[in-house]
């Protein structure tokens, strides 16, 4: 696609027909876009509960197995750098498609995985799930004017607080009475049903382009040099590193620390996503009248405070799997106002290259958090407690603090 104005670009966007349900001559319906961005959580959340188990299944430890978050995480980052520039040239659709084929066949093998190594080359593959999520949010860019698109992404992200609330409970209990292969049967089942609402509901949204594959990647040089892009999405990232993290380590205090079953675990780690659920509407509704660098400060003083919290019930020796997960719903609230208004804030500097500016922004703040996550392999270990954990998640929200300052400081003079 040539270069053109965000004016030229917005404009562009009348072109496009409003949803209808089931109507892919349309733009997809915002269904279909909560849908697509809930995906990857759901992979990724859904099978948390049963880490310690299967460790026992593949004769391993529930460190090596907290191993398959890191590497779901960074696989993400990697596949979301080829998905926004292959959906900027081939379209939004076909991406999706394939993409959703690939997630549905993959969770399938997983469940018949015959040992550590292989479970985990599976998880890296079952990762191109990612890439949905970057089409939905090219979507929005391609659909929606940049000053109300923080506000649709806060609804569209929404869905995505369902699912790490929901689902690890639902994991939980399907291992209880299934096992740990029903949480692979049922991405299973899952992926062809959205595939199947893709297919019926997801028009085409991305302008025609007539450059090629190799020029598609080299606009990524065009959004690197661009500070205003980086300033979004280190913010991003060190916010949600700090949730990250929790995934890596949450199951780790949660069986280890505090001894929880599957069951309980399950519940306790959707816990952060009561707040999610609230912050993303609190996105939908003020983002346009607040504006997204404050929305972005805001949301990551308010994850910073809940972790500062968190640390002195701690130091306190007050610590329980009561203190240490509910608290963490300050996490899950900072990031539902963080990242749709970061994200709006990647997609409006290079509106022309909304998908490319979608794949490399998410790989940024996925593998930021994928380095995180890892980390708490080298802070937690047997006889740890909670501490370690909530400094490095403390740690790097005040990091996400200090980025957006200093943005918003200089963001009166960027003009690249």
């Amino acid at each position: 696609m040539d270069s053109m104005s965000e004016t030229e670009y917005e404009a562009q966007m009348s072109n496009i027909p409003n949803a209808r349900f089931f109507d892919h001559s349309t733009q997809p319906h915002i269904a279909t876009l909560i849908i697509l961005s809930s995906i990857s959580a759901l992979a990724s959340h859904m099978f948390l509960p049963s880490l310690p188990l299967m460790a026992v299944h593949f004769e391993s430890t529930p460190a090596v197995l907290g191993l398959s978050v890191s590497i779901f995480l960074g696989a993400s980052a990697i596949l979301q750098l080829a998905a926004g520039p292959l959906s900027d040239l081939y379209g939004r659709r076909p991406v999706t498609l394939w993409a959703l084929v690939i997630f549905t066949v993959t969770s399938a093998f997983i469940a018949y995985a015959p040992n550590i190594e292989t479970f985990l080359a599976l998880r890296a593959i079952q990762a191109i799930a990612a890439c949905c999520v970057v089409v939905s949010r090219a979507v929005v860019r391609d659909t929606t004017e940049t000053a109300a698109s923080g506000s649709k992404l806060g609804y569209v992200t929404m869905g995505m607080a369902l699912v790490p609330m929901l689902s690890p409970i639902l994991g939980g209990f399907l291992d209880g009475w299934l096992g740990w292969q029903s949480n692979f049967w049922f991405l299973t089942c899952i992926g062809a049903l959205i595939w199947l609402i893709c297919y019926f509901d997801q028009g085409e949204t991305a302008p025609p382009s007539t450059h090629k594959i190799t020029s598609q990647f080299a606009e990524y040089a065009e959004l690197l040099k661009a500070r205003r892009f980086w300033g979004y999405c280190i913010s991003s990232a060190l916010g949600a590193g700090a949730f990250f993290a929790f995934l890596g380590g949450g199951p780790f205090v949660g069986s280890v620390v505090f001894n929880l079953t599957p069951e309980a675990l399950g519940i306790y780690i959707g816990v952060p996503a009561i707040g999610y659920i609230l912050g993303n509407f609190l996105s939908g509704r003020f983002s346009r009248q607040i504006g997204i660098d404050r929305m972005v400060l805001w949301g990551l003083l308010i994850t910073m405070a809940g972790m500062s919290l968190s640390l002195l019930v701690s130091y306190a020796g007050y610590g329980s799997a009561t203190s240490f997960f509910g608290l963490m719903t300050f996490v899950g609230l900072g990031n539902g106002i963080t990242m749709p208004n970061a994200t709006a804030g990647m997609l409006s500097v290079r509106p022309h290259l909304a998908g490319a500016a979608s794949g490399l922004g998410s790989a940024i703040m996925i593998g930021g958090g994928a380095a995180l996550s890892a980390a708490r392999g080298l802070i937690l270990k047997p006889g740890s407690s909670e501490m370690p954990l909530v400094c490095l998640m403390w740690l790097s929200a005040a990091g996400g603090v200090l980025c957006i300052l200093y943005v918003r400081r200089r963001n009166a003079t960027l003009r690249d």
